[in-house]
């Protein structure tokens, strides 16, 4: 017999983590419940879950804290991550994706909805997954270490950009809009407004440095391209 998927709901309100609890019960989860981030960091450390349900403000560290070193943490960076929170505005939004939430929901929301983001991040496959080391010209990029460099100097990325680099250099030369990457890089599932790639971009950019950075180019219209600005730098994938 197929085991539950298991559900950590990190909340503080009672209410609402018993509401999402007998819902989640009721369609197939093994909710478990923890009102704090000592208590979440407790269940997490016996039992990994299939799922984090996590709310942002908490008593001790928030839940954007948490999410960070979740992501930093070879045991639990796989683990989906849903953020359920009031703060509801485009800049929350990002700086919760940026710290590695997988979608991000915005309270009050509906519980069948609620149901319905857990099984598509269930569902979901990591985006283009490709082991080894993927190089475009003079950018490297190892996602079995997590490293990425630039002349052989290192660079430091967030997880989102990583994950969004690591799209466009296996995919190297082509033009991809706005809505393939957010459907390649976050997963359909999630529902955040084109721009919000936009936004990445730029940080991908500044953090890739202004000679690096230039190999991502927009394209008016289309979206973005990364090139090697040379006809005959290709992408070269060694395992």
């Amino acid at each position: 017999m197929r085991q539950q998927p298991g559900v950590l709901i990190v909340e503080d309100e009672s209410a609402i983590a018993e509401l999402i609890a007998v819902n989640l019960r009721h369609n197939g989860f093994r909710p478990t419940w923890a009102m704090d981030s000592a208590t979440a960091q407790r269940e997490l450390d016996a039992v990994l879950p299939d799922v984090i349900l996590l709310d942002w403000m908490l008593p001790g560290e928030s839940g954007l804290t948490l999410a960070k070193r979740w992501r930093a943490n070879p045991r639990t960076k796989a683990v989906p991550i849903i953020m359920l929170t009031a703060r509801g505005d485009e800049t929350d939004r990002v700086a919760g994706l940026d710290a590695g939430a997988d979608d991000y929901i915005v309270k009050p929301f509906s519980t069948k909805e609620l149901l319905a983001r857990v099984r598509a991040v269930l569902r979901r496959r990591a985006p283009e997954q490709v082991g080894g080391i993927v190089a475009v010209g003079a950018l490297s990029l190892d996602s079995a270490t997590y490293r990425v460099s630039f002349d052989a100097q290192m660079l430091k990325l967030g997880p989102t950009e990583f994950k969004l680099l690591h799209y466009l250099m296996t995919h190297a030369e082509r033009v991809h809009s706005r809505a393939q990457l957010l459907d390649k890089v976050w997963g359909d599932h999630v529902f955040i407004e084109e721009r919000t790639v936009d936004v990445h971009v730029k940080r991908l950019r500044e953090a890739m440095g202004p000679e690096a950075g230039q190999m991502i180019e927009t394209v008016r219209g289309a979206g973005y391209r990364l090139t090697a600005h040379c006809a005959s730098a290709q992408p070269a994938l060694r395992t």
